[in-house]
């Protein structure tokens, strides 16, 4: 499997495992401390092949991906799941433990982030999580986790949710798809 674009991840085991799953060029960042060159090299690629930022389900890697998306706007985004990146011995966090599979499916369900010149005109609101359960209340960290691997847009806090919801453009309709089927499966657990 070939891909275009070139693939921002952390570090080289990120790259060794990337490589195993798919043809493609990636850029490390070396940790949370981006610098500015490696920005650079991140906008040129961007202009002339598209990024996808691939970074590890955890605060560094989400701090990562918000450094990049601010400087690089327009980025493509892939997600793991937590349950993905756990290594073998539950001790590790990162796309270095995934497998091919749970690689290439991430890869494969990109999001795009929307250009500022383009508003949902039916945008998730504060309410709207509230309403979902997935904003201050019991279970609402395991609501928003499960919603985010449905609509691929990563686990975050409830206030980054919500801008990766609008950041993705996912409107109420979609959102409301996947907070039924979270619904639905708390029901059939319980």
């Amino acid at each position: 499997m070939k891909i275009q674009e070139c693939i921002v991840v952390e570090g080289k085991d990120d790259t060794a495992a990337v490589k195993r799953a798919l043809e493609a060029d990636t850029i490390e960042t070396n940790g949370s401390a981006i610098g500015e060159s490696v920005l650079k090299r991140i906008a040129l690629a961007q202009e002339r092949r598209g990024v996808i930022i691939f970074t590890d389900p955890d605060v560094p890697g989400e701090r990562i991906r918000r450094i990049v998306s601010r400087e690089v706007p327009g980025c493509k985004h892939a997600f793991l799941t937590k349950e993905n990146a756990l290594s073998a011995k539950k001790d590790n966090l990162g796309i270095e433990n995934a497998s091919v599979e749970a690689i290439r499916n991430a890869i494969l369900k990109v999001r795009k982030e929307t250009v500022s010149t383009i508003k949902n005109k039916n945008p998730v609101t504060r309410q709207d999580l509230i309403d979902a359960g997935m904003m201050g209340g019991q279970g609402s960290q395991h609501r928003r986790e499960r919603a985010g691997e449905i609509l691929n847009i990563g686990y975050a806090n409830a206030k980054q949710f919500l801008k990766r919801l609008v950041m993705f453009n996912v409107g109420r309709d979609e959102f409301a798809k996947a907070v039924k089927e979270v619904l639905e499966e708390e029901n059939t657990r319980d």
